[in-house]
């Protein structure tokens, strides 16, 4: 039997609480961050805090149920218009398990196996999301240093630089919080089926070369706006040094007026 799954990146986040208070589909796991449903005969979707939704064997009449129903009135718009997406064939009732590059084949349609394949697909999506951002900041950032190293000085300003500081600080916590890149999920702890199925995946999506990647880039990206702050915090200083020089002179020029008029009296 041959099924798709599919993860998408609809918003900045999910109300998790919301939806889990109010959604009467049947839940087959939740956490604080995650809820997985089973929504009818091998068909399910799992909802994950950062804004994912992945869909196995759902119709595009039952996915758009979903959406209008549950997901858009507890969810946080996203600003861009880019769709970010990926797709994943699942074989079951196979022989043995076994992975490629675009299908996963599997022994049965255990549920537990179907939630880690989806878990790890919409960390893929997710995953996505954050390379775009970070190689747009890593763009920026290049264009500045061009700028420094052909002028000399920087065409960036103090509110501008920490709004970089900000997002990029921003995206190394919510890769913190939100992604299980090295760590298996509680199911796959204490059996060896799930683990290997969770492992194997990751490895499908090339997840920790991805996730090692981009904080490989934060860092970098990081280390230049560091490397502004101080060009930008030296500049500052010299001005206020210069401030204080300005205010030492004119002090000393009055006073000398003022001695040269009581003399001249």
């Amino acid at each position: 039997m041959k099924t798709k799954a599919i993860a998408l990146l609809e918003g900045d986040s999910f109300n998790i609480k919301a939806i889990k208070s109010q959604n009467k589909d049947q839940l087959l796991f939740s956490d604080r961050d995650e809820l997985f449903y089973k929504f009818g005969q091998d068909k399910y979707y799992y909802i994950l805090k950062y804004g994912v939704i992945c869909y196995f064997n759902l119709d595009d009449n039952e996915v758009k149920r979903i959406k209008m129903q549950i997901l858009n009135p507890h969810m946080r718009k996203i600003t861009t218009e880019t769709i970010i997406f990926e797709t994943v064939e699942v074989v079951t009732n196979q022989p043995a398990f076994t992975t490629t590059f675009d299908a996963i084949s599997l022994m049965d349609m255990d549920s537990e196996k179907i939630r880690l394949i989806m878990l790890n697909l919409s960390q893929s999506v997710i995953l996505d999301a954050y390379a775009k951002t970070t190689e747009i900041l890593l763009e920026d950032t290049r264009k500045h240093t061009s700028f420094l190293e052909a002028n000399g000085n920087l065409d960036i300003s103090g509110k501008t630089l920490k709004r970089y500081i900000g997002k990029v600080l921003n995206i190394k916590n919510k890769i913190s919080e939100n992604l299980y890149i090295f760590d298996s999920p509680e199911a796959a702890w204490e059996d060896e089926v799930l683990n290997n199925l969770n492992n194997s995946v990751k490895k499908v999506f090339d997840l920790k070369e991805r996730y090692t990647i981009i904080n490989q880039q934060l860092s970098i990206i990081k280390e230049n706006l560091d490397l502004f702050k101080d060009i930008m915090f030296h500049k500052e200083s010299s001005k206020l040094e210069w401030i204080i020089i300005i205010l030492i002179v004119i002090e000393v020029i009055d006073l000398f007026i003022l001695k040269f008029t009581d003399w001249l009296l």
